[in-house]
């Protein structure tokens, strides 16, 4: 017998009397954070507006303390009051305290933490009355403590001039070069009180696998006992029973003897429905549960999900360097990826429905896997469900990222206790794939100038090479682990190295024209990106600069990229255009960065199958900014986003230069063959046609295919190629860039109909129009429009379809829509 309540109503938090803003007692969200709870209480400005973030540095530097009280009886709903002495167990269940925390239960200290990443449970009995309770989590400030810990172990280098690597706490907490520092406190994970009879169920691990085609389940039953007596356990496993016409598969019981405290059950499916990676066929699961029973009363039950499916990442060298090519169920996969961070700044604020429209908007662009980046967080449970839903591959980090930690203690066990917290809390999870140590620690301590400064201090390796394998080999035991990101494959490589494993390439958006993409040839790339600014509506949302402009003194402040102005305007240089205004600066540094990754990925996946995948840094922002995401902090898609969809299509085809000469790259990605015509046209500057060609395809699923194009076909200066509007994404090659091509002004009409859920704009080209873009959300913010980044050539047309109930009942508003600054073509 189990009663398990939420504690989330009633709490309040009061700040430290001495800090510069007085905080007494205000209404506090559970799960929530300190600095969403000034602001709903009026005591601070937003910090996602303007500079306002600057005015928040305070919160990080003060103590703070939630209290709440709750009414508790032995056995809740029960309309007497009894005795704590009804239950064996009474422990109060953190799912998530950031991070340095007292926790006293009626003036009784019952517990302290130092984690944001794991779990906690304290036994309460002994401390809990009949009646009214006082609960208080009092939170030290997080640089008071993280100071504290480097000045009595010495500092180490971090990418950031903050304390960030000596405390378990998010690193982007503490700023990155697209977040805001907002390094606060909070409850910002679940918390519960859990009272027990004889026995719980404290954890299962299930452990997935495929052996000769028999789908393998076998489940880790961890307890804690407050008898030593004999317990029956049961578990089976369901298929399809969320619909209500699946039936169970296997099961089995099983006799738990007195005094052990675990035990394992093995379940076999014959034939097995296996989970799949999107586009690979269905992501069928299953859903087991677990309960335990003592004289034939249940105590305490579980329930998950796992999915059956083999996981494999094939980094055995060969004749070229090293692969990191992934296997699901013995099949490659070639990774079209996504970096993930958290998706809000204040975490609490990304509920399940925010979390599933992001997973959605990545399987809408053609990606197949998200990787968790180590300077954020292990994401909720929900985050792992919906991406098992979907399909989406996860690769997970731990928690570290661009710094040098420390070893000591308390941080080994600590960094112990949090990986064997995690590692089983995500084992029932077939979407999540591999384990990787770190992000960029490895390489910091290669090519960072850390060596010198770190001298005999440790730095992580310790982690990254003994601990963590350790135990993701016992805890879980069927995903593959890499020490880091990247990494070469062992200690004597340089951890970047191209030929071998996974790399990330940082020259291009630091020092490079973008084209230099093409210099590379990776195996896998885990990281590479390209910024611009948000969105307009979230421009208008996160600055009042009057004039707005890109050197606007808030503009600047939501540029948190080192030089990242000069960088942009360096690609600008090299493209595009002079810039006439802040809408051209707008719409052209929006145009560049779909352009840059777009031609990266491209260039991987011509490479193919000798490069095995591409991760876009990144998918998403936390906050208005600046940066490499193609969905903005406000949710709003960014013209990357669309080239994200053309450019990770199944079925692409892209022109490549090899010396003088020009290929054409057919990819098929699909499990389909592809059989067909592809024609395409050299046109001049004027869009002139001036040469045909059709190329007869014949392609087997997941291949590529490379065709040298015929002297005569390849373009000469000032002219260009597309392909036909086929149904891929059209191709084109340009022989000159936008700023030295002799581009006719845009030439064009227009037509608006109004369609179901919003308004259809037809453009019928008169002249070349070049990555022609309909910026809806300046007309209304809610706006989303279908497609971008479209070049036609004269006599063709294209049709937007812009999904907005307000547009679609003013005309005024349509109007615009055929208009600058919404509707932009690059020769406009």
């Amino acid at each position: 017998m189990s009663a398990k309540r939420t504690l989330h109503e009633g709490w309040t938090v009061t700040g430290d009397p001495g800090a510069p803003v007085a905080v007494e007692a205000v209404p506090a969200s559970v799960p929530g954070e300190v600095v969403a709870d000034l602001l709903a209480a009026g005591l601070v400005a937003d910090p996602y507006v303007d500079e306002a973030e600057r005015d928040l540095a305070w919160v990080g530097r003060t103590d703070w303390t939630y209290r709440t009280t709750f009414d508790w009886t032995s056995e809740p709903g029960a309309s007497e009051p009894g005795e704590p002495g009804d239950w064996d167990g009474i422990d109060l269940a953190f799912d998530g305290l950031d991070t340095v925390a007292r926790i006293s239960l009626n003036g009784t200290v019952v517990g302290e933490t130092a984690n944001m990443h794991r779990r906690f449970r304290f036994d309460v009995r002994d401390q809990i009355r009949e009646g009214g309770n006082e609960l208080e989590v009092h939170f030290t400030a997080p640089y008071t403590y993280a100071e504290a810990q480097r000045d009595r172990l010495g500092d180490r280098p971090n990418a950031y001039p903050e304390p960030g690597n000596f405390i378990r706490k998010a690193a982007c907490n503490f700023g990155w070069d697209w977040g805001p520092n907002l390094a606060g406190v909070g409850i910002w994970r679940p918390v519960r009180l859990e009272c027990w009879k004889t026995a719980r169920i404290a954890e299962v691990v299930p452990r997935v696998s495929l052996e000769d085609g028999v789908g393998v389940a076998e489940f880790e039953v961890r307890l804690d006992r407050a008898a030593d007596v004999e317990l029956d356990l049961t578990c089976t496993l369901g298929w399809n029973l969320r619909f209500g016409n699946g039936h169970n598969v296997a099961e089995a019981e099983l006799k738990v003897p007195a005094g052990a405290d675990t035990a394992t059950v093995r379940l076999e499916v014959e034939d097995p429905k296996l989970w799949r990676p999107r586009g690979y066929g269905e992501s069928d699961y299953y859903e087991p549960f677990v309960s335990i029973a003592s004289g034939g009363t249940e105590l305490d039950s579980w329930a998950g999900e796992i999915g059956f499916r083999s996981v494999e990442l094939d980094t055995e060298p060969d004749a070229d360097g090293r692969p990191y090519r992934l296997k699901v169920n013995g099949e490659s996969v070639w990774i079209k990826g996504v970096n993930w961070i958290p998706d809000e700044a204040l975490f609490s604020r990304a509920d399940p429905d925010r979390i599933e429209r992001r997973l959605r908007q990545a399987v809408r662009a053609g990606i197949n896997y998200i990787r968790v980046w180590g300077g954020g967080v292990y994401e909720s449970d929900e985050f792992y469900r919906i991406c098992d839903r979907l399909g989406l591959l996860v690769g997970q980090d731990f928690a570290f990222a661009c710094a040098a930690y420390p070893e000591e203690e308390p941080f080994w066990s600590e960094v112990e206790s949090e990986a064997r917290d995690n590692l089983a809390r995500l084992a029932s999870h077939p979407s999540l794939v591999t384990w990787t140590g770190n992000n960029e620690n490895i390489w910091g301590w290669h090519d960072w100038d850390w060596q010198d400064d770190l001298g005999e201090r440790t730095w992580g390796a310790g982690y990254y090479h003994d601990l963590l394998p350790k135990l993701v080999a016992e805890v879980d035991g069927t995903r593959p682990y890499w020490p880091g990101s990247p990494y070469s494959g062992t200690r004597e490589l340089h951890p970047n190295e191209q030929a071998h494993a996974s790399v990330h390439i940082w020259d291009v958006w630091n020092d490079l024209d973008y084209a230099h993409y093409r210099d590379w040839k990776p195996r896998f790339v885990a990281e590479f990106g390209y910024q611009a600014p948000p969105t307009w509506a979230t421009v208008r949302r996160m600055v009042s600069d009057e004039p707005l402009g890109a050197e606007s003194p808030a503009m600047l402040w939501h540029q948190k990229a080192h030089d990242g102005q000069a960088k942009l305007q360096r690609g600008l240089d090299a493209h595009l255009p002079p810039v006439r205004d802040f809408d051209d600066w707008l719409y052209f540094t929006q145009v560049n960065q779909a352009r840059a990754i777009r031609l990266g990925i491209e260039h991987f996946r011509s490479l193919q199958p000798y490069c095995s995948g591409a991760i876009v840094w990144q998918l998403n922002d936390c906050w208005p900014v600046t940066s490499w995401a193609a969905i903005d902090g406000e949710e709003r898609l960014k013209p990357l986003w669309h080239a994200l969809r053309d450019a990770f299509a199944d079925r692409i085809v892209t022109f490549q230069p090899e010396g003088d000469g020009l290929n054409m790259v057919v990819v098929n990605d699909s499990a389909e063959a592809w059989t067909g015509v592809i024609g395409f046209w050299k046109c001049s500057a004027e869009g002139r046609i001036i040469g045909r060609a059709l190329v007869q395809m014949e392609l087997e699923p997941r291949d590529t295919a490379v065709l040298e194009l015929e002297p005569g076909a390849i373009p000469k200066d000032g002219e260009f190629l597309v392909t036909g509007r086929e149904d891929f994404a059209r191709a084109t090659w340009f022989t000159k860039e936008d700023k030295d091509m002799d581009w006719p002004k845009a030439r064009f009409t227009t037509e608006v109909a109004v369609v179901d859920g919003g308004v259809a704009v037809t453009v019928h080209a008169e002249t070349v129009l070049r990555d022609l873009c309909l910026f809806a959300d300046r007309v209304d913010p809610d706006a989303v429009v279908d497609k971008a980044l479209i070049t036609l050539v004269p006599g063709e047309q294209v049709t937007f379809t812009v999904e907005s109930e307000t547009i679609a009942v003013v005309p005024e508003l349509q109007r615009a829509l055929t208009e600058k600054p919404v509707l932009r073509a690059i020769n406009d």
